[in-house]
């Protein structure tokens, strides 16, 4: 009988990954590790949909690994009004409809029935899975203890058809609560909190986040999925709790999918590369001002500011912050009259299931008294694609998650809050702080209306560690194919830090599927000009920190291929648009000298050596060395991407780029 070897700590995401893990030397994994890894689930909405269906079709229509393990939702674009008269919005939604049929799935969800992780995360999800999906805000399923990530079309319809993906193990952060909120300050406030304190794509970015400490347990499940789905927003490449009594309790009233779960937790000695501590124990209402989330103030520094609507939705708004939002306004309406229905007021529930509850109660009759019109579920103004949208120039108090430039609609300045914030202002149009509000409301009420177990109920949480198969190492593989074009030539357009995907290619583009028409329309709102100056040989991009950030969508690569792009050299990359770049053959290079950013202006002539990592400034004759990417990364930029990648090597596609 062997012994078994002493294995180092891991972190959660660690272990999780570890028992996914296919093909392992050695019975851990540790951050840098390239791992093939068995997915359990993978997601999508109709608007990523419209992309996969390129990869897919490219494939062959090969048929997928699992149609019980593909969760596709009609939520994006979809409203009752572009349902009826948008061409585009029903094209979408037909084309899924097709899909879901072809591919006999059992998880799909047609239009204005949920959004996308609001039904999963509440039916599906179970702790130590492992779930890749076609949208950034993949990252709330974390909140019950699962490894999920936001990938770009491709990756994700690499795995629902193969079952499988690959990862490099990320480096991982602990932030760390302490303290205990007052009621009513929820899981909205503090992600504001976190960002506010942290910044944006600054110590999360590309790292697993694991929220921890002692103020964790008595956080809900709703709470723990706001703080994960905005972990999108503070640049992790996932967001995670230990599931713990709290988790085990909201499975068990499920009628299935509970079954699976895994209760891994990380070692006490975890490698963190750093340690986070966030008090809550003053926390209040916070608010994130245009364009950042993490520009953020408190409440009371824009008490009285006019504002031109209030918007409650989005996925990162759940059924508890709906609820006390509807308690706020419930107790703001004492001794008034029912306010008039204002156009400039819209709820939308994420799920029917939460609209049943919200007027089984009668709180959605108080979101009427309040003068608030109430939408079918979908993702509405928070990506201001579909009918409802902001104008130019209109303050819009939302509880949804991003606050990019032109998010709600073309020159819409949107400002973040929570639920019950966004609630208390609407009575009189202005910033209001909701905290007089919940103090008239009985928490006894509260926790009722929310049908929620009883937290005193015992319930037993058997604690699990990985079981991981060790392998030989696999044999080499063939020849990569010949790589593209190694050396490229232009001039420069220069950007700063933090250029998200939405600037990239707004959303209102991403249902095109013609390159050329794509990469007219890069950068419409913010820089018109960008396409007109990549032909006219500005084909190749510089920027500072955090290339990419937010959104999946891979029409940004397609949009900058599309103008004529060569090439992309910055700082650092969102996560997900880097392997996009990766996936969709779009070279790119991590180059964080401040001399070259200090040296390279607009209209810079450069060459850049792919094959040797350097960039060459004409005018002064300084090389520049770029990192050196991993194995897989440089084997699938010689495969000319994923897609090229699968039609070479089939089903041991991730085998074979291992092993180049």
């Amino acid at each position: 009988m062997h012994k078994a070897p002493h294995r180092p700590p891991m972190t959660l995401t660690q272990k999780i990954l570890a028992h996914h893990a296919r093909g392992l030397s050695r019975p851990w994994v540790q951050a840098g590790d390239i791992l093939q890894l068995r997915v359990d689930w993978t997601l999508a909405s109709e608007l990523a949909w419209n992309g996969m269906e390129r990869t897919y079709q490219r494939l062959g229509r090969p048929g997928i690994h699992d149609p019980g393990r593909f969760f596709l939702a009609v939520d994006h674009t979809v409203d009752e009004v572009t349902l009826r008269t948008d061409a585009k919005a029903q094209r979408l939604a037909a084309q899924a409809r097709a899909f879901a049929q072809e591919a006999g799935l059992r998880h799909f969800q047609d239009a204005n029935v949920t959004i996308l992780h609001t039904k999963f995360y509440r039916e599906l999800v179970q702790p130590g899975q492992v779930v890749l999906g076609a949208d950034s805000h993949t990252s709330s399923h974390g909140g019950l203890g699962a490894f999920s990530i936001g990938l770009g079309g491709a990756d994700v319809t690499a795995a629902l058809v193969l079952g499988q993906s690959w990862l490099e193990v990320p480096e991982a952060i602990a932030v760390e609560y302490e303290g205990a909120p007052a009621f009513g300050i929820g899981g909205k406030d503090i992600i504001l909190k976190t960002l506010g304190d942290l910044g944006r794509n600054t110590v999360a970015l590309e790292r697993s986040v694991e929220y921890r400490g002692s103020a964790v347990r008595a956080f809900s499940t709703d709470m723990r999925f706001t703080i994960a789905n905005m972990t999108a927003e503070f640049g992790g490449l996932n967001g995670i709790f230990e599931a713990d009594e709290t988790a085990a309790r909201w499975l068990s009233q499920r009628s299935g999918h509970k079954d699976e779960a895994l209760y891994f937790q990380a070692d006490p000695d975890a490698p963190y590369v750093a340690r986070h501590r966030i008090s809550l124990d003053r926390l209040g209402p916070l608010l994130a001002k245009p364009f950042s989330p993490d520009n953020v103030m408190e409440v009371e520094g824009a008490v009285g500011m006019a504002l031109d609507g209030c918007f409650i939705g989005a996925c990162t708004t759940s059924e508890e912050e709906l609820v006390l939002a509807a308690l706020v306004l419930e107790q703001a309406l004492q001794g008034r009259s029912p306010l008039p229905v204002s156009p400039r007021k819209l709820m939308v529930p994420g799920d029917l299931s939460i609209a049943a509850r919200l007027r089984q109660t009668g709180l959605w009759a108080v979101y009427e008294r309040a003068g608030f019109r109430t939408g079918a579920p979908g993702c509405s103004m928070c990506l201001g694609v579909a009918s409802e949208k902001a104008r130019p120039g209109e303050v819009w108090l939302t509880s949804q998650n991003r606050n990019y430039e032109n998010r709600m609609g073309a020159g819409s300045l949107a400002w973040l809050a929570s639920a019950a914030t966004v609630a208390a202002s609407s009575v009189t149009m202005t910033v209001a702080d909701p905290r007089p509000l919940l103090a008239r409301i009985d928490r006894g009420r509260f926790l009722q209306l929310l049908g929620r177990p009883d937290p005193s109920r015992p319930i037993e949480v058997r604690l699990a560690e990985p079981t991981v198969a060790v392998e030989n190492a696999p044999a080499s593989a063939s020849s990569p194919s010949s790589p593209g074009r190694t050396r490229l030539a232009g001039r420069v357009q220069r950007f700063g830090d933090h250029v998200d995907t939405d600037a990239i290619i707004p959303g209102e583009f991403c249902h095109l599927m013609d390159m050329e028409e794509i990469g007219r329309h890069a950068f419409h709102h913010v820089r018109p000009e960008f396409h007109a100056r990549a032909q006219a040989g500005q084909t190749l991009v510089v920027a500072g920190e955090g290339w990419g950030s937010g959104s999946s969508r891979e029409h940004a690569v397609w949009a900058l291929q599309g103008a004529g792009i060569q090439a992309v050299i910055a700082r650092s990359y969102g996560f997900i648009h880097k392997r996009n770049l990766v996936n969709e053959g779009l070279p790119y290079l991590v180059v964080r000298a401040p001399a070259f950013h200090a040296l390279v202006e607009e209209d810079a002539a450069l060459e850049v050596d792919l094959a040797a990592g350097t960039v060459h400034h004409l005018a002064s004759g300084q090389t520049f060395e770029a990192e050196r990417p991993s194995a897989i990364v440089q084997a699938l930029h010689q495969e000319g991407g994923l897609t090229s990648a699968i039609e070479r090597h089939g089903p041991r596609v991730f085998e074979a780029l291992s092993t180049q």
